[in-house]
């Protein structure tokens, strides 16, 4: 039914089905329990499936992974996902949420591309509330996404999901470059939780 998959049942995973199925894609959503998926799907809409992981990732082309960055590693030993890109949208925040776990010298999304050697890894929406996914929390504003690989036909297919799905999607280089998009999705946490700015901010560039 579907190339793309997301893999994960939480606000994000949730966020980005009714995203890409409001923008006319057909998703498989996977996770662990697969009844949580299934059930997601369910709330999703008629484009929408739910199962296993590995059922989520057998068909498709652009795998979303939508799990915390502790969780990524595991759950990656237990697919293949070789010649798929893979879209990770995670920070490595710890356990409080004021903080990263790794940095300066690699990124999430590099350590997930290591874990991942046969996937195009592509880093992505890591700065946009799951909020934010609704069409309708962002009719009045243009939200970007700065996306980051090193596979330049998997980030144009990043990058064209993310237009489809009405935001501007920003070229931020290559993969290494996640090392300073994290930071600036921490950065957005903290606005929006620690700071009262609340969940329809996003960071972006004036002139892009």
């Amino acid at each position: 039914m579907s190339n793309i998959a997301i893999i994960g049942s939480g606000n994000m995973a949730a966020g980005l089905a009714a995203a890409l199925t409001a923008a006319g894609k057909n998703v498989f959503i996977g996770a662990r329990d697969a009844a949580k998926a299934q059930a997601l799907a369910q709330k999703t809409g008629a484009q929408a499936q739910g199962g296993t992981l590995a059922q989520a990732v057998a068909a498709a082309q652009t795998v979303f992974l939508a799990l915390p960055y502790a969780a990524a590693a595991e759950v990656l030993q237990q697919l293949d996902v070789s010649g798929k890109t893979l879209i990770d949208i995670s920070n490595p925040v710890t356990a409080d949420f004021q903080n990263l776990s790794l940095g300066f010298t690699t990124s999430a999304a590099e350590e997930i591309a290591k874990a991942a050697p046969q996937a195009a890894v592509v880093k992505g929406f890591n700065t946009v509330f799951a909020q934010l996914l609704d069409p309708a929390a962002r009719s009045e504003q243009t939200v970007q996404v700065f996306l980051a690989a090193d596979d330049e036909e998997a980030k144009k297919r990043a990058a064209a999901l993310t237009a489809d799905m009405g935001f501007k999607a920003v070229d931020a280089g290559g993969l290494r470059n996640s090392r300073f998009l994290e930071p600036l999705g921490e950065m957005n946490i903290l606005f929006g939780f620690f700071l009262g700015k609340g969940t329809g901010i996003a960071p972006m560039w004036s002139g892009l």
